[in-house]
């Protein structure tokens, strides 16, 4: 009898330190989902127009640090991952482009409201030309001006460039002169800000920010995002055997292709090199 009584208690006393150890772990368990699930944050904000007042649809909110986007709703409403001081880029066709560095008060409280400004355009003079076309094609294709000094075209959605007319210097060839020239524009470019190169990628697999880029051509979040000014980056695409005319009329997509492009064959010259 007595022996049983032991084997009771010694069970009781297993089983209170089976179930003490579950509530001791338990807790632990739940607290890392919850710091997994804090790790990630959102800014939530509403955007408005500063003349009106209107909330504004569509406003691309980009985070510049984690090169991603997103849209505003019909109420000017958005949502975007992003961390303290990380920086936001609004931008609207017709406003002014906006930036602000998030804080810890704005993920805390999430109320933030951003106003953008109009932009005032001066019109210029638009001169009208005449081609006296007689009707005849023939006769009128001959007339049509053409550009001898072509370079390559880059057509975004397509894995290839296209080239007309005469082309120019070998592009691998400036490549090459990059790799083995520390003074180069390519090697200052490409080589000294591979940080800024890395987030070519991530801008390439954004669908917010690749809409963005198709609607715009002021090259500004371009420059913004890679850190070079409008100056560099259009000599970066000349040293990249892409033409003027490419350079001036390409949308800011085909600029990101372009430059993308033409960092992924200087990475490959890199590696070969060392």
């Amino acid at each position: 009898m007595q022996t049983l009584i032991k084997y009771i208690v010694l069970f009781c006393l297993l089983l209170c330190a089976l179930v003490g150890s579950a509530q001791d772990t338990t807790p632990d368990k739940l607290k890392d989902s919850v710091k997994v699930n804090d790790s990630i944050q959102y800014a939530k904000g509403k955007v408005t127009s500063a003349s009106t007042q209107f909330p504004m649809e569509n406003v691309h909110v980009v985070n510049l640090n984690q090169v991603i986007g997103t849209i505003t709703n019909k109420q000017g409403e958005f949502k975007i991952q992003a961390e303290v001081n990380d920086t936001l880029h609004f931008s609207f066709l017709g406003y002014k482009s906006f930036k602000v560095k998030v804080t810890g008060d704005w993920l805390k409280y999430q109320n933030t409201s951003i106003e953008l400004t109009e932009l005032a355009y001066a019109l210029e003079e638009v001169v009208v030309k005449s081609h006296n076309l007689t009707g005849y094609l023939e006769i009128d294709a001959k007339y049509v001006p053409t550009n001898t000094n072509a370079g390559r075209y880059s057509i975004s959605g397509l894995p290839k460039g296209y080239e007309a007319g005469k082309k120019g210097p070998n592009t691998i060839g400036q490549i090459l002169g990059a790799v083995f020239n520390p003074a180069d524009l390519l090697y200052n470019v490409f080589g000294k800000k591979p940080k800024q190169m890395r987030k070519l990628r991530k801008m390439k697999k954004d669908h917010e920010i690749r809409d963005l880029l198709a609607s715009k051509f002021d090259r500004e979040l371009l420059t913004t995002l890679l850190e070079v000014d409008k100056q560099e980056l259009e000599e970066v695409l000349i040293h990249c055997n892409y033409s003027k005319s490419f350079i001036q009329t390409a949308n800011d997509l085909q600029i990101l292709d372009a430059i993308s492009s033409c960092y992924e064959e200087y990475k490959v010259l890199k590696r070969k090199k060392a």
